[in-house]
Parts: C-alpha cells; sequence; structure tokens
C-alpha cells in the first residue's frame, strides 16, 4: 500500500474592502507600502486560493508604479469568495502582522464589476529578530526517479505542458522483457521529492523500494507521477465548474490526455502491462476527484483506482450523479 503524508491547514482570513473602481479591469489588488527594510529589487507576489497557493506563481507578481507602489489585475475569471496572502517568492519571506506577528488569511469577496483593493504589509516573516531564513529543501527522490520531461504536451488543452515524473522499479533495466503494471498519479510536485512537495513529499518511491527489497511486492510496479497545472489545478481537476468558486470544467480533456496521450506514450517506451488489470489511477483530495473520474469514465483503461480524501464535495452532485449512471464494470 503506497504511504501517503498528508497535512491540511486551517487558518482564519482577515476582511478586506473596496476602495475604488477602474474602468477596464476587474479587480486590482494595489499595495501602497512595504516595510522599508525590503531588500531592493524584491519581487512581491499574492498567492491566494486562486492560484494554489503558489507563493512564486507565474503571473501573479505585482508591477512596481512610479510612486513606488505595487499592483496586480487578476483575471476576470476571479469572482465570487478569496482568500491571499503577499509573498517575496516563498512562505518563509510572507507577509506578517504589526510587529512580526502571524497574519491570517486576507479576505475578499470579488464581485463581477471593476475594483481596486488597497492593502499594506507591515512586515516580513523572516525580517523577525532571531528569525532564520530556511535552507532551500534537498532533493530526496530516489536513484530510480527521473523526470521524464518538464514540457509533455496536453494536445487536448492546447498551449499547456506538463512536468512527468517516472519511477521504474529496482532491477528495471537488468530484468530483460519482463513487463510491469503501471500507477498514474496526480499532484506529481508531492509524489516523490520533497524539494517539489507543497507540504511533504508522499513517499512513494522509498514506500515501493522498501516493500521490494522486503520481499512484498517481488515483481514491483511502474509509477508515472503528472504536476497539477497550478493556476488550472481545479479547472483540470473536476469536469464540472463549482458555482462558488467558479472553477473546473476541464476534467473531461485531462482525463483525455492521460488516457489517450500519456498512457499510449508510455505504453510504446516502456515495459508496461497495458491492460486495465495492470493499470490504476490515483491521486488525493481534488486529484482524488479526477481520478475517481477518470476510473468511471475509462473503466477499460483503469481498472483499478486508487482515492485519498476525495475532494467530492467540490462537484459532489455532479459526480454522484455520474457514478449512478456508469455501468457496472464487468
Amino acid at each position: 500500500m503506497i504511504l501517503y503524508k498528508l497535512v491540511a491547514v486551517a487558518v482564519l482570513g482577515l476582511a478586506t474592502s473596496v476602495v475604488g473602481q477602474r474602468a477596464l479591469a476587474q479587480t486590482t489588488l494595489h499595495l501602497t507600502s512595504l516595510p522599508v527594510t525590503t531588500p531592493a529589487g524584491s519581487v512581491i507576489y499574492v498567492a491566494g486560493s486562486f492560484n494554489n497557493w503558489q507563493p512564486a506563481a507565474p503571473g501573479y507578481a505585482l508591477a512596481r508604479q512610479p510612486d513606488g507602489s505595487y499592483q496586480l489585475t487578476l483575471g476576470a475569471e476571479i469572482t465570487g469568495p478569496q482568500e491571499f496572502k503577499f509573498t517575496r517568492g516563498s512562505w518563509e519571506t510572507g507577509e506578517a502582522a504589526a510587529g512580526f506577528q502571524p497574519l491570517a488569511n486576507r479576505q475578499a469577496n470579488l464581485g463581477p464589476g471593476p475594483a481596486i483593493l488597497t492593502y499594506q504589509v507591515a512586515s516580513w516573516q523572516d525580517q523577525r529578530p532571531g528569525a532564520v531564513v530556511a535552507s532551500p529543501k534537498a532533493h530526496t527522490l530516489a536513484a530510480n526517479v527521473r523526470v521524464l520531461t518538464d514540457s509533455f504536451q496536453l494536445p487536448q488543452l492546447p498551449g499547456r505542458v506538463r512536468r512527468v515524473w517516472l519511477y521504474l522499479p529496482p532491477g528495471y533495466s537488468q530484468a530483460g522483457r519482463q513487463r510491469y503494471p503501471v500507477l498514474y498519479l496526480q499532484d506529481g510536485q508531492n509524489v516523490f521529492d520533497d524539494a517539489t512537495a507543497y507540504a511533504g513529499e508522499w513517499g512513494v518511491d522509498e514506500t515501493l523500494n522498501q516493500l521490494r527489497a522486503s520481499g512484498q511486492d517481488p515483481t514491483g510496479c511502474i509509477v508515472v507521477a503528472v504536476d497539477n497545472g497550478g493556476d488550472h489545478r481545479l479547472d483540470e481537476y473536476s469536469p464540472w465548474v463549482n458555482a462558488e468558486y467558479k472553477k473546473g470544467g476541464e476534467g473531461d480533456q485531462y482525463t483525455n490526455f492521460l488516457t489517450l496521450s500519456l498512457k499510449p506514450y508510455i505504453d510504446a517506451h516502456y515495459r508496461t502491462q497495458p491492460d486495465a488489470a495492470h493499470t490504476a489511477i490515483a491521486g488525493s483530495s481534488m486529484g482524488g476527484l479526477i481520478a475517481l473520474y477518470a476510473g468511471l469514465k475509462y473503466p477499460q483503461v483503469f481498472g483499478r483506482i486508487g482515492v485519498f480524501s476525495p475532494a467530492i464535495w467540490f462537484a459532489k452532485d455532479s459526480i454522484l450523479s455520474y457514478e449512478r449512471r456508469r455501468p457496472a464494470p464487468r
């Protein structure tokens, strides 16, 4: 059994208010002041519910203005209740309240009309007296894991590419003609490497290697892990749009990518057992939701499904209705 290490973080937010409007924009975040100790040349980012809480997400850096303020206009699709914080590119260098006290998530309910939300950053966490800035996390992936490519194209979602990780079981290169079952995992950033994981890696490679070494898994398996799409994670991991978050709706394209593009490539280039009985798909949270959907949609491809703490809430009525309409596998 693959062991996951999942960490959930719950925080409260601080309400903000709309203080202006902009004729041609939807919502603009405007930082009017930063601590005087902010290092010169710092890039200021916003991380929140609209970009999977990535502290240095491309496209979410605020632009410095001639008056020394910073601002970013969010995409028109970002509406409704949102939570966020400002960072200098990492959570270690995220914002803090006055006196370097912990700061709850900022909150705003973004309406359909143009608006400017104005904020100030009181302090930075890493500048707290006695604070130690964490060193970059060390890579922890096992020797039999590698990045297959960092730019696998998703033809079903034109213009998007994805990093794909590959785990080959110990002894694969010496096994001659032996073929292996395959497990496809979502949120690939979290699967093998602590340096890329959101809240600690899942330890899939170490666990499988230990099972093999102890004789509990004499044959082994291939693992293919696909990074999530960052800003597009919620969109790609649900076929249905969530009315509150206004995200989702690209799950069909994403599962088609897995089934019609990625799996054929893996089967053509590695010694797989390509039938459904030896092909599994799994994921956690939103990744669990899309793994469940993929298994229901393509039972002739994915004969086994691993669903861990699935985000059923995101598409509850839709996924349950879909499941009831699917014929039971034979």
